[in-house]
């Protein structure tokens, strides 16, 4: 009796794919391809046939379909903060392709907690996920370089060359906000950076020491300001920058979350920003622009990110990893009302 049933669900499945295929005008392995790897159809087709999937009410039985396969057909993404804004826009994009090519997102929040990340990884040995996007400098599978599982470095970009990293060009950036600052005229400027052992922020601050030392600008270990990101952080940073005999004219601040704060803290003590100090940041999140006054920032293509991420991750899935192991992509420097000329 199983067997039949079985035998009755294989051919059900099979009439409904072969009435799918008629009414869409393609083949049965269109709409195969369609259903379990929507990536290799065009845009067009995939639109055309799932049209007819809906309006047929076809469900596919998708647990059978990924146990033939060997996947789970889901990902993981793992991410340091999850209340960070900085992140939605790249989750967002990344859901959005999984979406596209037929698989599911898993969001681990790990607090930046090394266990936490190990912990989650382990999903990929139990086959729960087929491959992981880390959003963490650290790789959390102790396995040797020829034998790492699907794994996507991004933004705190690792410095194992085996790992594909997608992020931006940190020193850039640094550079880049730099010269804004001394192209208005300033000359003493301050830098609230991220942690001292992140990629992202040595990176933004070698950006920011090339940029003052090409124009004969020193700077002192007083002007430079570790904190983590963190809107606290910003605060606490203007509050000991500014009590300096030498107050900057100007503050680079390492990411957007951090700027907030700062505003804040210079609005606490009395300064108009940009009047009295400006204030330039990192990483473009949406709220930036709506800030009083609005954040002049360098923003990273957060959408994209997320977008390349995913579409590496599932290419490695699927058997075809890229050829380029490290993928920059391009920011983009918004000037807003936060800076001004000296």
């Amino acid at each position: 009796m199983q067997k039949k049933w079985k035998m009755m669900k294989h051919s059900a499945d099979a009439i409904a794919m072969q009435d799918i295929a008629a009414q869409a005008g393609v083949s049965k392995a269109t709409v195969s391809r369609v259903l379990n790897n929507p990536g290799r159809v065009s845009l067009k087709t995939r639109d055309r046939v799932l049209a007819v999937v809906a309006e047929m009410g076809y469900a596919p039985n998708k647990i059978a379909s990924s146990l033939r396969q060997g996947r789970s057909r889901n990902i993981a993404v793992m991410l340091p903060d999850i209340t960070n804004p900085y992140f939605a826009p790249v989750v967002r994009s990344i859901e959005q392709t999984a979406m596209q090519r037929g698989y599911s997102v898993i969001l681990n929040d790990t607090q930046d907690n090394p266990a936490l990340e190990k912990s989650f990884a382990d999903l990929l040995h139990s086959r729960q996920v087929d491959g992981i996007i880390t959003n963490s400098a650290r790789i959390p599978v102790s396995v040797p370089d020829d034998k790492l599982p699907p794994i996507i470095n991004a933004s705190e970009l690792c410095d194992n060359d085996n790992v594909v990293k997608v992020g931006v060009d940190n020193f850039a950036i640094g550079q880049e906000a730099t010269e804004h600052l001394i192209a208005l005229g300033h000359t003493h400027i301050a830098a609230l950076a991220g942690p001292a052992e992140l990629n992202s922020s040595e990176r933004r601050l070698q950006g920011f020491y090339q940029a003052m030392q090409k124009h004969g600008l020193a700077v002192a270990a007083h002007q430079i300001y570790h904190g983590d990101y963190s809107t606290e952080s910003g605060v606490a940073g203007v509050k000991a920058l500014m009590q300096r005999k030498q107050r900057p004219t100007a503050i680079f601040c390492f990411g957007d979350l951090a700027a907030i704060g700062a505003l804040h803290a210079l609005r606490e003590l009395g300064y108009q920003v940009p009047d009295d100090v400006s204030v330039v940041s990192v990483d473009g999140i949406e709220l930036g622009a709506y800030l009083a006054p609005p954040l002049t920032t360098v923003a990273q293509p957060l959408a994209l990110i997320g977008e390349r991420c995913a579409q590496l991750l599932l290419d490695i899935i699927e058997g075809s990893p890229p050829q380029s192991r490290t993928h920059l992509l391009p920011h983009t420097l918004i000037i807003r009302q936060s800076t001004a000329p000296r």
